[in-house]
Formats: structure tokens, C-alpha cells, sequence
């Protein structure tokens, strides 16, 4: 079932339809990152994206010191 999220940057209103169980999710990483039930300027928008990304970077070079690991033992 899709579930609408509504986020507001720069007094625009957008709303965005996903699945329930990754609504969920969603919604609690969006609260951390944004004022949810208010605006958001664009500079906010990009400092989440920023951090978002560096938190797929660390992860993706924690998968890989696994697969390193793996490989050698």
C-alpha cells in the first residue's frame, strides 16, 4: 500500500508516495534531517544529502574491508 509523505522546501509543498513499511522508515531519517511539519530552504536539502552520502560512503568501505577480510581468512 503507498503512503504519501509531504515534505515543504522553499514554501513548496511536495509529496511523495512509497510503500507503508519504507514510509515508516523514511518519515524517522526526514525528521532527523528536516523540519518536518515546516519549510525547509534548499541549503538544509543539501547538507542531508550530504550526510546521507558520506553515511553510504562509510558503509560501503565497511562492506569492503569485509569482503577484504573474507577473501584473506
Amino acid at each position: 500500500m503507498k503512503t504519501k509523505i509531504t515534505l515543504t522546501l522553499n514554501a513548496k509543498r511536495y509529496d511523495i508516495d512509497v510503500e507503508e513499511d519504507f514510509a515508516r522508515f523514511l518519515t524517522a531519517q526526514m525528521k532527523q534531517d528536516f523540519e518536518f511539519y515546516g519549510n525547509n530552504d534548499l541549503k538544509l536539502l543539501l547538507q542531508a544529502y550530504v550526510r546521507k552520502n558520506f553515511a553510504l560512503y562509510e558503509q560501503e568501505q565497511q562492506i569492503n574491508g569485509l569482503i577484504d577480510i573474507m577473501q584473506k581468512g
